[in-house]
C-alpha cells in the first residue's frame, strides 16, 4: 500500500497480484458495479438506485454495524453512500466512481479499479489496482482512511483467490 497527500487532497492506490484467478475470471465481478456486496464482506446492501437512466447508473451501498457500548438488542448504525459510474473500459478492464451523497463525512471521492494481466509468460496471473483521490475526511487522517481501504481489499481479495 502506498499513499501520499497531495496539497489538499488523499491519494491512495492499492495493489495486489494474484496468481489465480486470470484477468478475464476476475473482470466480469468487478464490472458488475452493483454487485460489490457479494465480494466485499463489509458491504451489507448494494443496489442501482436509478433504473429509468440507462446513461446514468447511480447504486446504493450500506454497511450496518452495532456501536461498542449497544447490547444485543440495540440498534444498528447504518452507513450508507450514493456512488455513480463514471467510466467502464471493457477493453482495459477498467471502471472508476465517485461517491455522492453520503452519511460519513466524505465530500469528495474518485476511485479507479484496474484488472491487468500480468507480465510474464504465466497468463494465469493478474494484478489489481485500486486507486482514489479523495478531499481529507473530517475526524480521520489519510493513514486511518487509507488503514480502512486497505482492510476492504484485503477481505474481497481473500474472495476473489477463490475463483
Amino acid at each position: 500500500m502506498a499513499t501520499q497527500q497531495l496539497e489538499s487532497k488523499w491519494e491512495g492506490k492499492f495493489i495486489a497480484n494474484l496468481k489465480h484467478p486470470k484477468a478475464e475470471q476476475v473482470w466480469p465481478l468487478l464490472e458488475d458495479f452493483c454487485n460489490f456486496h457479494h465480494w466485499l464482506p463489509n458491504i451489507d446492501a448494494c443496489h442501482q438506485m436509478n433504473s429509468d437512466n440507462k446513461d446514468e447508473i447511480i447504486r446504493y451501498c450500506a454497511s450496518s454495524t452495532k456501536p461498542p457500548s449497544s447490547s444485543d438488542d440495540g440498534e444498528a448504525i447504518v452507513k450508507w453512500c450514493h456512488e455513480k459510474l463514471l467510466t467502464v473500459d471493457k477493453i482495459e478492464r477498467c471502471l472508476s466512481y465517485e461517491v455522492l451523497d453520503n452519511n460519513i463525512g466524505i465530500k469528495s471521492y474518485v476511485s479507479t479499479l484496474k484488472v491487468l494481466s500480468s507480465d510474464g509468460n504465466d497468463e494465469s496471473r493478474c494484478q489489481i489496482e485500486w486507486l482514489f483521490v479523495a478531499d481529507p475526511i473530517d475526524g480521520l487522517t489519510l493513514e486511518l482512511f487509507s488503514g480502512y481501504v486497505d482492510s476492504s481489499h484485503k477481505a474481497w481479495l481473500k474472495i476473489l483467490r477463490k475463483l
